[in-house]
């Protein structure tokens, strides 16, 4: 018997405990040098100071994807302990989306005759679709090493909220460089780039994180 468990036990190794607010500095290490790069390359939208005094559609964006990534990235750490359920953040998670979709109901879209098709505008769109996927990248793969380093029992929730954290935040750095802010616009492209960002890392990360 003592032979049996000295077997099952031989090839264990010391656990480094996790530090979830380590975790949290350096993700919000590298959100902040993501958008430091993105603004240093030159990727602002002309007259930015501007917008952001006339445009109420700008702000919109910021905080709905800000609140979003922060709740992302507050459910998925959190998470990485086995003993905690993103359940109840993902919840939190669904009624921001909510408040950022009842917001866009408040902003006026273009004046004049302008038809749904040019307001949708196809080529910016996957222009965002493909940019947006890029800068939720990093901060995905970074989320996946403190999942791998963690235990959690819940890997589908987590990858979920890791992946819509990851979006959300490429949505908030995108917003400096988009030219658009067309709710119509927003709401269409933003949520479906924020989807397929969140649903490669749900299907991605349970498979390179498993612990």
């Amino acid at each position: 018997m003592n032979d049996f468990l000295n077997g099952l036990v031989s090839d264990l190794k010391p656990v480094r405990p996790r530090r979830p607010y380590f975790e949290a500095m350096m993700l919000a290490g590298l959100c902040f040098a993501e958008l430091t790069l993105w603004l240093a390359l030159g990727q602002a939208r002309p007259h930015l100071m501007q917008v952001a005094q006339t445009t109420p559609a700008f702000w919109w964006r910021l905080a709905s994807f800000g609140l979003v990534a922060g709740l992302g990235a507050a459910t998925a750490i959190s998470s990485f302990d086995p003993t905690v359920s993103p359940r109840r953040g993902l919840m939190w998670i669904v009624a921001a989306f909510a408040l950022y979709l009842i917001g866009g109901l408040f902003l006026h879209g273009p004046s004049g005759r302008i038809g749904v098709i040019q307001r949708l505008d196809w080529s910016d769109g996957v222009d965002c679709l493909i940019k947006v996927a890029l800068l939720s990248a990093p901060v995905t793969a970074a989320l996946g090493v403190f999942m791998r380093a963690g235990a959690p029992t819940h890997r589908a929730g987590t990858a979920l909220a890791s992946g819509i954290a990851a979006a959300a935040w490429a949505a908030f750095v995108f917003t400096f460089a988009c030219p658009h802010d067309d709710p119509l616009y927003v709401t269409v492209w933003y949520t479906l780039a924020c989807a397929l960002s969140a649903a490669a890392a749900r299907i991605v990360l349970p498979i390179v994180a498993r612990w």
